[in-house]
């Protein structure tokens, strides 16, 4: 089982990592750079695969260093990913927004989407995210 994962582009950079949080409090992923349908989908389904190994209701999705939009993949994300995710046991959902316009109205755009799927707050830091998603009971 991996507790933590960093996914690289075909040249070298960095756009994920995730790791399992002690004593599965939650999953803590981080996206970096700019993103394509191939960079989210590959980081999503990293998520899923996690999720599957032992399951956890609680992720903290930073997109703070996310450059630009990824609104090319906002489809996917509210029509395969959140389902499956939700099938998969999570519930509650932490998106740190990027300081990037762009990409924050794409993340905007997402949760309108799949509100429903998780409860999901949006926070500007990440230590604000981690502080919410600790004082949820299960």
């Amino acid at each position: 089982m991996e507790e933590q994962v960093t996914l690289k582009k075909v040249f070298g950079d960095m756009f994920f990592t995730a790791e399992r949080m002690e004593g599965n409090a939650f999953i803590y992923s981080q996206w970096y750079g700019v993103q394509s349908v191939e960079t989210v989908k590959e980081g999503g389904y990293k998520l899923l695969e996690m999720l599957k190994e032992q399951p956890c209701s609680k992720l903290l999705n930073s997109n703070k260093q996310v450059i630009g939009s990824w609104d090319m993949a906002l489809e996917w994300a509210e029509t395969e990913w959140a389902p499956l995710m939700r099938a998969a046991g999570l519930k509650y959902l932490a998106q740190v927004v990027p300081s990037s316009i762009y990409a924050t109205l794409t993340i905007e755009k997402l949760i309108q989407q799949i509100d429903d799927e998780f409860e999901i707050r949006t926070f500007q830091e990440d230590a604000d995210a981690e502080t919410w998603l600790l004082s949820l009971v299960n």
